[in-house]
């Protein structure tokens, strides 16, 4: 998943552990994972004796199943646990965004001598249900769990706000082996460490500690700087952490040379503005390298490298991914398009929700219109769906019924449309459109 114009989701918990000094990494995919596999052997490469950042694609080593959960992936990657005979094993999501200094957690982890760590972060009491709740002695000590509650438990004293799981481990390696091959023979677990091994650790009274997120410090951060962690498990929370690289007062800190995000290092030129007289004029927002943005306007906006923005286009509070089109005179507001598109001259989305919810049939209970890989938005008339995101669309179990009762007139039959893929943009030099029929890779 992209972030930020250039970055990838994985690349946070990465770059974490790496700045932490953790240089033994295994990355469990599951479905769809071309890409990020790609996306790791190219620029996640370490070079010294016995480190490694390693993807492991699942191999249903334990079962004619794929990963029925996260405790089930792990529980069939042991034998490369085993090989590494450390004292502790640290187990991270890779959907969040957040900067971690995950040493922290490890001493705090050996103080306590706790058989599990759990990284905890409070969060208000109405967004607590997409959650672990924590509840925790005055030690820190975890007294109950329960996984996205109907009514969570709020921190004491603190009716509104509530102690949730970041989904951050680290084990006691030998707590981890026990616990996950018991688990792997219970029948009712949905073998997932939220719902299934954290609550049986803590029912059982092992040592589980909570670990206060709000107590880690990033080497080089702002005193004033808080630690940062959004779940970007929705649309919404997705492009709010987008939102958040733009507010000047975030914690989110991407320009700290003491903790780098690395990813991907590409081979463009730099940004370039303004292609005539008329100046672009670009207020509180981030474009990246190899983008070309004319006299147009961009507000508050994250926009993708190796996108083009012609004359008169207007982009407030949107995110932008690589490889986009945008025509003359468009106007966009709280928009969030996937690589690829492109949009005829004169379209507006985002300022006429009837309009908007007629023609589009992916919007947030926010009201950001979603515009999946490679659609094409032409001024009237149907959207066009490219047609392998098409394919994915009608199988997808949220999407697929969502198409099906949409009343509007998307397009995404494959007919004509074969020259119309999600894979890269159809450009040719500086911003002309091409009338080639292969798109650029």
């Amino acid at each position: 998943m992209p972030f930020a114009g250039r970055y990838r989701l994985i690349d946070f918990v990465l770059s974490n552990l790496i700045n932490s000094g953790y240089r033994r990494v295994y990355l469990l995919t599951q479905f769809m994972a071309t890409s990020l596999i790609r996306h790791v052997n190219h620029n996640w490469r370490l070079s010294g004796m016995g480190e490694f950042i390693e993807v492991v694609p699942a191999q249903m080593r334990a079962g004619e199943c794929w990963y029925e959960g996260t405790a089930d992936s792990v529980y069939q990657n042991l034998h490369l646990l085993q090989r590494a005979a450390s004292e502790s094993v640290a187990v991270f999501g890779s959907d969040h965004v957040y900067t971690f200094a995950v040493d922290q957690l490890e001493e705090a982890h050996y103080d306590q001598g706790a058989d599990l760590t759990v990284a905890a972060f409070p969060v208000p009491r109405s967004e607590a249900r997409r959650f672990g709740v924590l509840q925790v002695d005055a030690r820190g000590r975890v007294t109950g769990f329960e996984e996205k509650p109907a009514e969570p438990v709020p921190l004491p004293g603190q009716p509104d706000t509530c102690l949730v799981s970041m989904g951050n481990y680290i084990f006691r390696t030998e707590v981890l082996y026990e616990t996950l091959r018991s688990d792997a023979q219970d029948e009712s677990s949905e073998h997932d460490f939220g719902k299934s091994i954290v609550p049986k650790l803590v029912k059982e009274g092992a040592r589980v500690f909570a670990y206060d997120f709000r107590n880690n410090r990033i080497p080089g951060a702002l005193a004033t700087h808080g630690p940062y962690w959004r779940d970007v498990g929705t649309i919404d929370s997705f492009f709010g952490a987008n939102m958040d690289v733009l507010n000047p007062l975030s914690s989110l800190d991407l320009y700290n040379p003491r903790w780098q995000i690395r990813s991907a290092q590409r081979h463009y030129p730099p940004a370039q503005f303004s292609l005539s007289d008329a100046p672009a004029d670009v207020v509180q927002s981030m474009v990246g390298e190899g983008s070309i943005v004319a006299n147009a306007k961009l507000a508050g906006s994250l926009l993708g490298y190796d996108c083009l923005v012609q004359a008169r286009a207007v982009i407030e509070n949107s995110v932008i991914f690589s490889g986009c089109d945008i025509g003359r005179d468009v106007r966009l507001r709280r928009v969030l398009m996937d690589k690829n598109c492109s949009l005829a001259p004169g379209v507006a989305i985002g300022h006429d929700p009837t309009s908007d919810a007629e023609r589009f049939p992916f919007i947030s209970d926010a009201g950001v219109v979603v515009l999946p890989k490679g659609t094409h938005v032409p001024r009237t008339g149907p959207i066009l769906f490219a047609p392998d995101v098409a394919q994915i669309l009608r199988n997808d179990p949220v999407a697929g019924p969502k198409l099906q009762t949409f009343s509007g007139k998307a397009l995404i039959e494959d007919g004509d449309l074969s020259s119309h893929q999600s894979v890269g943009p159809r450009r040719n030099g500086r911003g002309k459109l091409s009338d080639g029929k292969e798109p650029r890779g």
